[in-house]
């Protein structure tokens, strides 16, 4: 499998986390949504990353997808995310509101790049500004509600404690954003962030060049 995207997209990261988990092979190809737009529409006519490209030439798009391929794959005893009840309800719930985090905050840095000073709104991004730290209380009460665990859903590590950690770390690289308000959660995503396999899928932020091709 090929996984083209850059490791400072908290969504290709994700996905490169869990593949590494579950021991699955793949080719990285490190391609920018801005330098490489031309070369990632080869495969995605968006141009978007993540793009993950199947041994058999098949083509995902979208994280979430690219994860429930996987999930599939290796079958419901080892998928990172529970199967069914209210664990897998809070694993997707964590996870909505970690993922509606992240896309305020590109949204935010986005506006910022793309877009003049003079025609900024400030309005705007202060509603989504509001939007992003509200998700962050959230989560933030369900970390601290798990104390005294490794994990936020069950005993094992899943998408959701991936997710979390991925997503925070991006808000406070590119907005940036101090987590210290959420003492709970910063404590999940420095436990996380110091695992191998975090550390071996990472590179810092780099904020997109605007280019006339360039898409989120």
């Amino acid at each position: 499998m090929i996984l083209i995207g850059m490791y400072d997209s908290s969504y290709t990261r994700r996905v490169a986390i869990a593949m590494a988990l579950y021991g699955m092979p793949f080719e990285h190809r490190a391609w920018s949504v801005g330098r490489d737009f031309d070369r990632i529409r080869q495969y995605n006519p968006l141009g978007r990353a993540p793009t993950l490209v199947l041994d058999d030439g098949e083509v995902l798009t979208e994280s979430a997808m690219m994860l429930d391929y996987l999930d599939d794959v290796v079958g419901r005893e080892r998928a990172l995310m529970p199967t069914t009840g209210i664990a897998r309800r809070d694993a997707q719930r964590l996870i909505a509101l970690a993922t509606g985090a992240i896309d305020k905050a590109v949204l935010i840095v986005l506006e910022r790049v793309f877009r003049p000073v003079e025609m900024h709104s400030e309005a705007w991004l202060s509603r989504c500004r509001t939007q992003v730290e509200g998700a962050l209380h959230e989560i933030d009460r369900a970390c601290a509600a798990r104390a005294g665990h490794d994990w936020l859903v069950g005993e094992a590590m899943s998408h959701a404690d991936i997710a979390v950690a991925c997503y925070a770390t991006h808000l406070r690289e590119s907005l940036p954003l101090d987590l210290s308000p959420w003492p709970a959660l910063r404590a999940h995503v420095d436990r996380s962030e110091a695992l191998p396999v975090f550390r071996q899928h990472y590179i810092p932020f780099d904020a997109p060049v605007p280019t006339s091709k360039a898409s989120a």
